[in-house]
């Protein structure tokens, strides 16, 4: 692949940089549109490969990333999305959801992108930490078993704090 999930960036020599592996960043994926999630993916990807340890908390609707039955299935939503290219009286027509989809999913192929299962499934053989929301599973009545298997655990919000003490926290 010619995406950067292939092609690591080696860390700097400047000596502002931290070495590898002593930055930490925390990510909070709380939406599952396919458009939404891969900022999330993306960036702990780039975080995985340039050294810097990585978790990620599944919370609300970003679920959906790390749920079987789900994960391929998001799509992209323009109705009410102030930046969508399209006026909300169209984006609301019928099936205009799955011709944004496709649209994306094209382009992600052509660019040599990673579906979000197989990003999931590369964060985690990165070492990226992949975390549960505990109260989101209960609000949507998910099981552990209802994850993809490469979820480490459900936790709480404090808990995805204390484990990620010290690390740089991103909500998307």
């Amino acid at each position: 692949m010619s995406f950067p999930f292939s092609n690591p960036r080696m860390p700097s020599d400047n000596a502002e940089d931290q070495a590898p592996g002593t930055r930490k960043i925390a990510l909070i994926c709380a939406k599952g549109g396919l458009d939404e999630c891969l900022p999330v993916l993306i960036m702990a990807n780039a975080a995985r490969m340039t050294g810097i340890e990585c978790s990620v908390f599944f919370t609300f609707y970003g679920l959906d990333v790390v749920t079987e039955s789900r994960v391929d299935h998001l799509h992209v939503n323009f109705l009410g999305n102030p930046m969508s290219p399209m006026p909300n009286m169209v984006a609301g027509l019928p099936g205009m959801e799955a011709v944004g989809t496709g649209f994306m999913q094209r382009k992600m192929d052509e660019l040599d992108i990673p579906r979000p299962r197989e990003m999931v499934q590369m964060l985690h053989e990165s070492g990226c930490d992949l975390y549960g929301c505990e109260l989101a599973m209960k609000m949507f009545d998910r099981t552990k078993e209802d994850l993809l298997p490469v979820v480490q655990d459900v936790i709480t919000a404090t808990d995805f704090f204390e484990r990620t003490a010290g690390a740089d926290i991103i909500f998307v």
